[in-house]
């Protein structure tokens, strides 16, 4: 039974409430198996343990995926999932508005491929409950220092790569997709001003993180998952979502292949590599940049 007919405010706080128990339930769950994780640290143990929690992390999104059924009222336009596989290796790019854009990920490809890992800022390992979600799901944490830090502090330099090298050699093992916004934050007007993008519609990219998964899982990838989320209405807040104020979203998707040249070298320490790295990405850039003008112009004339 669909919740929309309902005063958004009461759909809104429906959903929180929903969305609030579907956490606690399920971080509860990842707290009590992780145990053995964080105790004996047997890799035979933790395998086992990794495969009960990635069904766990499956489970708690199929939970997301009801409450958003219960109270949202949205109209889908999704183009290209129909031939993905669950037991193959991702890379998933794609453009960044909203937090609404992880949800949005999660209702379209939980069980259509591996659990998604999203690289993470570090200091989000101190967020209540999720942060111990994310450390027990193996997500990728990242430093990311800013320049001016480094150049304080040059012993630090690297920490980031080095960090993601680890974090992505736990995925060599099982099937996973491996997540990466190459804007590195989400769009707004302002960000896109300060920026001074060359892009109507998006940040300009950063390749470091995918270039350094590449690299360490570069011929475990079957190929990059480009992702293209478009919301007609404009780019809603989190709470605008709960409320039931979304009505439409679009979705492309689209497989890549990898090119050869970029699955493996030294970007920190090949300029010519980092080069052709910036120029590929520049490129897919440039035609999801065109992919989103294309959607708007779609939309608006309906």
């Amino acid at each position: 039974m669909m919740l929309n007919f309902l005063p958004s405010k009461i759909v809104g706080v429906i959903a929180g409430l929903l969305l609030t128990l579907n956490v606690l339930f399920w971080v509860t769950l990842l707290f009590i198996v992780s145990i053995p994780k964080i105790l004996i640290p047997w890799p035979p143990l933790i395998k086992v343990v990794n495969n009960i929690l990635h069904w766990i992390g499956e489970n708690w999104i199929a939970g997301n995926i009801g409450w958003m059924n219960l109270t949202q009222k949205t109209e889908w336009d999704v183009q290209g999932a129909e031939h993905l596989n669950y037991n193959g290796w991702y890379l998933v790019v794609s453009n960044h508005q909203s937090w609404v854009d992880i949800l949005v990920m999660q209702y379209l490809l939980n069980r259509r491929i591996p659990l998604i890992k999203f690289f993470i800022k570090r200091e989000l390992i101190r967020v209540p409950f999720m942060g111990f979600a994310w450390w027990a799901l193996d997500y990728p944490f990242l430093y990311r220092h800013s320049s001016e830090y480094l150049k304080k502090h040059p012993e630090q330099a690297g920490k980031d790569f080095e960090a993601t090298r680890k974090a992505c050699e736990k995925f060599g093992t099982v099937p996973t997709s491996v997540m990466n916004f190459l804007e590195g934050t989400r769009f707004t007007p302002a960000k896109h001003e300060k920026q001074k993008s060359e892009y109507q519609y998006l940040l300009r990219p950063k390749s470091g993180g995918l270039a350094l998964a590449l690299n360490v899982l570069g011929e475990k990838f079957n190929s990059i998952l480009d992702i293209t989320i478009v919301y007609p209405d404009g780019i809603p807040g989190f709470g605008e979502f709960l409320c039931g104020k979304v009505k439409r979203i679009t979705v492309r998707m689209r497989t890549i292949e990898i090119p050869k040249h970029l699955m493996h070298g030294d970007y920190e320490g090949d300029p010519a590599f980092r080069e052709a790295m910036h120029k590929w990405v520049q490129e897919l850039w440039s035609e999801k940049d065109k992919k989103i003008e294309t959607l708007v112009k779609k939309t608006e004339s309906k």
